[in-house]
C-alpha cells in the first residue's frame, strides 16, 4: 500500500522548515519541489528516490573493489563513469524545453535533465560516497567541483560527467558572458542558492507559456518560502495573480508589497498602490 501523501500546505511547511534548517538537505528540497508539479509524488516516492541516491553512492565505491578514490580527479572519473557511463545520466538540448528536466525525481527516472539538476545528482551521490564535492555556478552552465580550491577538478554532468580543462571552463564562461573566468566563479554554490536557481529555471520555463501560469505561481510561492526573499518577488506574485483574474488577492498583495517598500522607495510603493486600485476596479 502506498503511503498517503500530505496536501500542498504540509509539503510547503516541510519545504520551509528544511530551507530554514542549519544544514538544508539539497536532495530533499529538490524532491519537495517535485511535489508541486507531480501530485503522485508521495512520501514513499521521496524515500525511494533518496534510497536510490544511497545505492548509487555505494556503487560508486563498490565498482572500484570497495576502494575509495584518493584524488579529486579519481573521484570525478569514478562518479562520471557510474552516472554518465553505466547509468547514462546526461543532458541534451531538448531537455531545456521540458519541465520534468527541473524535477529531481523525474531526472532520476528519465536519466535526463538540466545541468543544475544533473549536478544535484552528482553532488548528492558523490557526497554520500565520501567525496569532497560542491556545485559550481558558472554563468549559464552549472557544473560540479571535486576537491579543495588548490586541487579543484571540474566535471560537467550535462556532458555525462566529462572532466573539464581550464580552457573548457573559460570557454563556457566566455560563451555565456563574453567575459573571462575569474576564480570567484569556482567557489562552492550554497544549497539555498542552488534551490533558488532551480526555481528560477522553472519560472523561466513557465513564463512564456500562459497555459503554465499555475507553474509560475507555485515556483514563486516556493521562492517566497526561502529565507529572506526579496520584496520584488511579492510584487511579481501579485502581478501574476491579477493576470490570472484573482483581482482581490492580487490587489491585497500589491498593497502589502507597497507597505514593505514604502520606507525606502515611495515612488515604487505609489505605483504598486495604483496597480492595486486598477485591479480592484476590474471587479466592477
Amino acid at each position: 500500500m502506498r503511503s498517503r501523501s500530505p496536501g500542498t500546505t504540509e509539503w510547503r511547511r516541510l519545504f520551509a522548515a528544511e530551507a530554514g534548517a542549519p544544514h538544508p538537505d539539497l536532495a530533499l528540497l529538490c524532491l519537495l519541489i517535485g511535489t508541486e508539479a507531480d501530485p503522485s509524488l508521495d512520501r514513499e516516492g521521496i524515500d525511494t528516490a533518496r534510497r536510490l541516491l544511497d545505492r548509487l553512492a555505494d556503487e560508486a565505491v563498490s565498482g572500484r573493489g570497495g576502494h575509495r578514490p584518493d584524488t579529486p580527479w579519481a573521484w570525478a572519473a569514478a562518479v562520471g563513469e557510474l552516472l554518465g557511463g553505466r547509468c547514462g545520466f546526461r543532458g541534451r538540448p531538448g531537455d531545456y524545453q521540458r519541465l520534468e528536466s527541473s524535477l529531481l525525481h523525474r531526472v532520476l527516472r528519465r536519466r535526463r535533465g538540466l545541468p543544475i539538476l544533473l549536478s544535484v545528482l552528482w553532488i548528492e551521490v558523490a557526497r554520500r560516497a565520501g567525496a569532497q564535492v560542491h556545485g559550481v555556478s558558472l554563468p549559464g552552465h552549472f557544473v560540479v567541483g571535486f576537491g579543495p580550491p588548490d586541487d579543484l577538478v571540474l566535471a560537467d554532468p550535462f556532458a555525462g560527467g566529462r572532466v573539464l580543462t581550464a580552457a573548457d571552463a573559460e570557454l563556457l564562461v566566455a560563451a555565456a558572458t563574453g567575459e573571462p573566468l575569474v576564480p570567484a566563479m569556482l567557489g562552492p554554490a550554497r544549497t539555498l542558492d542552488i534551490v533558488r536557481r532551480v526555481l528560477n529555471n522553472i519560472r523561466a520555463w513557465a513564463g512564456p507559456r500562459p497555459e503554465c501560469c499555475d507553474v509560475s505561481l507555485w515556483a514563486l510561492d516556493l521562492c517566497l518560502l526561502l529565507p529572506s526573499p526579496p520584496p520584488r518577488l511579492r510584487f511579481e506574485r501579485a502581478q501574476l495573480l491579477v493576470q490570472r483574474g484573482d483581482f482581490v488577492t492580487g490587489a491585497r498583495e500589491l498593497d502589502t508589497f507597497a507597505d514593505e517598500v514604502a520606507g525606502t522607495d515611495e515612488a515604487t510603493a505609489d505605483r504598486a498602490r495604483r496597480q492595486a486600485r486598477v485591479a480592484r476596479a476590474r471587479l466592477n
